[in-house]
């Protein structure tokens, strides 16, 4: 069995994590750390838990991995009794607690660790880190002991124009608009996440200059200026539905065939030949694509969960492969019916 961590144990991508990794066959939960939660049953935060867990977050007290000198934030707690020790380690905190937690404490080369932060994702900051999109980097995931998480909106932007940067077909500006649900912004209520301004409303926020950019572009190897970027708050709570497109003198059939060959052996990405909708993939690990063409103009539609191919399922799919697991491993999750 793979004996999990968790830091940061209080959010929608870790309960989404502790949803998956409690019912996974190859994972034992060693601990939950919160510090805001210190003691309380995982179920009190999570209340979609009940019945399948009896964890509680770690008390204050902090678990030892084996053979660290630390591996907690410092003064937190002390060690119990006999220690604790993991094989893998996810980071849930916040963008910037996960820099500060690798350089407050000293953790053994045997724990791979997963960071769901956007801290190391970027090639000048990386410090070892491999950049855990599957469809891109699956073999150097195999055989790393760290990984950067992929951001939500980057994953999907990522996989409706990968085929094309592959081929270097990407030679002319990109458009992109894509609606997110409100859990991409975080459990920390802010007045964009009200539920009294979010319902029955849309509105755009980091016009051209969204922080996903970044990766997206070191993965695409494209300029900041060549993709024009538009994210928009959706109302609604999980999903991101993104629409690209770009000039291109494919034929549909050509771009379609182009698709099909690079994700030929993707454990979740999909082609539909008909038009897709948000829903076929909440709640899973897929993402689902749709390509037309108008005129001179191709048109990639990508859609996928922002809690599970955008956070936590593409983590758990990351930790499959990094332990020579079945890909999909964990990860037998339905769509959203209604």
């Amino acid at each position: 069995m793979i004996k999990a961590g968790i830091i940061g144990g209080a959010g929608y991508t870790a309960g989404e994590l502790l949803r998956l990794l409690v019912h996974h066959p190859q994972v034992e939960i060693v601990f939950v750390h919160s510090t805001s939660n210190a003691g309380k049953q995982i179920t009190d935060v999570h209340a979609g838990l009940i019945g399948e867990t009896d964890l509680r977050f770690t008390p204050q007290s902090t678990p030892k991995l084996a053979n660290a000198e630390r591996c907690f934030p410092k003064g937190d707690f002390t060690p119990p009794s006999g220690g604790w020790g993991v094989d893998v380690l996810f980071l849930c905190s916040a963008h910037g607690d996960s820099r500060k937690f690798m350089k407050e404490n000293t953790i053994p080369a045997s724990v791979k660790i997963i960071d769901l932060s956007t801290d190391y994702r970027h090639r000048a900051t990386a410090d070892g880190f491999v950049y855990g999109l599957p469809e891109l980097n699956r073999e150097a995931i195999r055989k790393a002991a760290r990984i950067a998480n992929p951001g939500c909106f980057a994953t999907a932007i990522q996989l409706a124009l990968l085929p094309l940067a592959d081929k270097k077909l990407l030679k002319n500006e990109i458009h992109v608009n894509a609606i997110t649900g409100s859990t991409g912004a975080g459990v920390k209520p802010t007045a964009t996440t009200h539920f009294s301004w979010r319902d029955n409303n849309i509105s755009v926020y980091k016009v051209f200059e969204h922080q996903h950019l970044q990766e997206i572009c070191e993965s695409l190897d494209c300029s900041l200026s060549q993709i024009n970027f538009i994210p928009v708050r959706g109302n609604f709570s999980r999903g991101i539905f993104a629409s690209a497109y770009t000039e291109s003198d494919l034929t549909l059939e050509e771009a379609s065939q182009v698709y099909q060959d690079f994700y030929s052996d993707a454990a979740f990405t999909f082609i539909s030949d008909t038009n897709i909708d948000m829903k076929q993939a909440v709640n899973t690990n897929k993402c689902i694509l749709h390509l037309e063409k108008h005129g001179n103009k191709l048109l990639i539609l990508s859609v996928i969960d922002n809690l599970l191919k955008g956070a936590s399922g593409q983590a758990v799919q990351n930790m499959n492969l990094m332990f020579g697991l079945d890909e999909k491993s964990g990860l037998a999750l339905k769509p959203s019916a209604f």
